[in-house]
């Protein structure tokens, strides 16, 4: 089913806990992974249109998903109408629940083809991709917007409002400007502002890292879902906190420090299982680095950690570890490192 019809009939009731989709991070293990943390709704890595009409084989394994994560969504980007319905339509026959496209993305390779964040600044340009894709499949088609280019080209409401015109079931609405990268805060009075202008539903990203800054984000913006990002880096239980703080104002303790170091080990396990040694160690080291952070000695065994090659060190390392937290929790309690709320109290 299509449009925002199709859109609510696979999610949960409202309000969402959603994944971002990020590129080098939500491939399918860690997609996983934050399924069984709690999340409502996961979503690839983005997928590059042109390689996908070139037959890049790399970007066709990147449709990974599994049943166990779904429902699941596929993200797209590029400039090109026909190569985004081709694109589109080939990540639907094999079974996406649904297709994003990112116009948010500000990588400088990225924009030089005209493609995401840069799409937005042209809506005569964007529209055409907008309704290629739309009519290309038999789902709900979502986006994921930037609160425009910079502070002189704020127009997420009017991005927004044509993207309703042409058949978008969702928006997904990053509070800070394409210039502005990740630095400074975001603009949550920009998704608040979507919100009130169009009647498809919304969903806020960018500074809930705590269940009290995803609790302010509903309060200032009443959007309809929360969508970390960052903030569920080394954390894939996050979604599960959140909700229960959400829906029953129940505080879930965060994750111990066994509990943090087993999941790092169970994910480097499924990443060399899926995508072979080299590449899967290769890519869990930033997964790693996230995990580690806080934990007595951080430093240290994140050093050792960044240095192994072969998935037998890596076991032989991180049980050592977990047999050290193991003993440190008998004699002290579980260790749990709690995120402290980037917006609650601004």
């Amino acid at each position: 089913m299509k449009g925002p019809e199709g859109f609510l009939n696979i999610l949960p009731p409202r309000p969402w806990v959603t994944l971002a989709p990020m590129a080098g991070y939500t491939d399918h293990p860690y997609r996983l992974l934050c399924k069984e943390g709690g999340a409502d709704f996961v979503c690839t890595e983005l997928l590059s249109a042109n390689a996908v009409h070139y037959g890049n084989q790399k970007t066709f394994t990147m449709m990974d998903w599994t049943d166990e994560e779904r429902p699941v969504g596929c993200q797209i980007f590029g400039a090109e109408p026909e190569y985004m319905a081709e694109t589109a339509h080939a990540a639907w026959t094999r079974g996406a629940d649904v297709i994003d496209i990112n116009l948010g993305c500000s990588v400088p390779k990225v924009l030089r083809t005209g493609a995401a964040a840069a799409l937005c600044r042209d809506l005569n340009v964007l529209r055409p991709v907008l309704q290629a894709v739309v009519e290309a499949v038999d789902c709900p088609v979502t986006i994921k917007i930037r609160a425009g280019w910079d502070q002189d080209c704020i127009n997420a409401v009017q991005v927004s409002q044509m993207a309703e015109e042409v058949g978008i079931a969702a928006v997904a609405v990053h509070g800070r400007t394409s210039k502005q990268g990740f630095n400074g805060f975001a603009d949550w009075g920009v998704i608040g502002e979507v919100k009130r202008a169009v009647s498809i539903p919304v969903l806020g990203s960018g500074d809930v890292v705590s269940p009290e800054d995803a609790e302010k984000m509903l309060a200032e913006t009443d959007v309809d879902g929360i969508m970390i990002g960052r903030g569920a880096w080394g954390d894939p239980w996050i979604f599960g906190r959140v909700k229960a703080w959400l829906l029953d104002a129940r505080r879930l303790p965060a994750p111990t420090a066994v509990e943090r170091l087993e999941t790092l080990l169970r994910q480097a396990r499924m990443m060399v299982a899926q995508k072979g040694e080299r590449v899967g160690l290769s890519q869990m080291r930033m997964h790693a680095a996230h995990y580690i952070k806080g934990l007595p000695n951080a430093s240290e065994l994140r050093g050792r950690y960044m240095k192994l090659e072969t998935l037998p060190d890596v076991e032989a390392l991180l049980t050592e570890a977990l047999d050290e937290a193991r003993e440190w929790e008998l004699r002290e309690g579980p260790l749990r490192i709690e995120r402290e709320p980037m917006r609650a109290a601004a």
